[in-house]
């Protein structure tokens, strides 16, 4: 009995050693540059926090965070909350209500999710885009600086630059002249026929060109991801 008691301690230390290492968190993901009024979890976010694929993010009604990861940049206005996310070396954020504007440094930097909607960069070119969340079934989607890419199930559908768009998800009533729909199912363009209900997973309609006038304002809180 004397000779197997060194093995068990062995047996012990090597388990005790290899536990950290299973229950230890997952990589980070970013760091908060800018915070009022917001939390990662239920912790207060401020200036230097990690944030880790994971974490939601929220903001109370006159608040707002950014959080930078790699090449991109996420910002939530007031009012706001998502899931941030690391998709296989891509970081993504899951809104969840509100608004979120992100910008990018390529296509593959940064993904954003809303209901059954994925948007993102259609481009390597430097982008900003935001979204509002308005119901499971409604956003908008504005391309600042650069175009977007809407996609749902298997359709697709670009946002110009400068330009913002009513999404319809899973349309019930049929759309009228001057709406687009994803993927080209051979649905209607502008000035066409209205569109049957059911022939799309999508419809996207266009609002006022506000992206100029956003992209002024974005481009003071979201810094070019190019720069350190």
């Amino acid at each position: 009995m004397q000779a197997l008691r060194p093995i068990f301690a062995a047996v012990m230390t090597c388990g005790l050693a290899a536990i950290p290492v299973c229950a230890g968190p997952t990589s980070a993901l970013g760091t908060i540059v800018a915070a009022d009024k917001a939390h990662v979890g239920e912790a207060a976010a401020e200036v230097g926090t990690t944030v880790f694929g994971g974490d939601r993010l929220s903001t109370e009604t006159q608040g707002s965070v950014q959080l930078r990861a790699g090449a991109a940049r996420l910002l939530l206005l007031g009012s706001s909350s998502a899931v941030v996310n690391d998709d296989t070396g891509t970081t993504s954020a899951k809104l969840l209500a509100g608004k979120a504007t992100f910008s990018t440094g390529n296509a593959h930097a940064f993904t954003l999710y809303a209901s059954t909607a994925i948007v993102h960069a259609a481009t390597d070119a430097p982008t900003i885009g935001q979204v509002a969340f308005l119901s499971a079934n409604e956003l908008v989607v504005t391309a600042s600086r650069g175009s977007l890419e809407v996609n749902v199930a298997d359709e697709t559908q670009t946002i110009p630059e400068g330009t913002s768009y009513r999404v319809l998800l899973d349309p019930q009533e049929p759309a009228g002249a001057g709406s687009k729909t994803g993927g080209g199912g051979g649905g209607s363009g502008r000035g066409g026929p209205p569109l049957k209900a059911g022939r799309s997973r999508f419809l996207i309609i266009t609002l006022t060109a506000t992206g100029i006038v956003t992209y002024f304002f974005v481009a003071e809180a979201l810094e070019s991801p190019a720069r350190p």
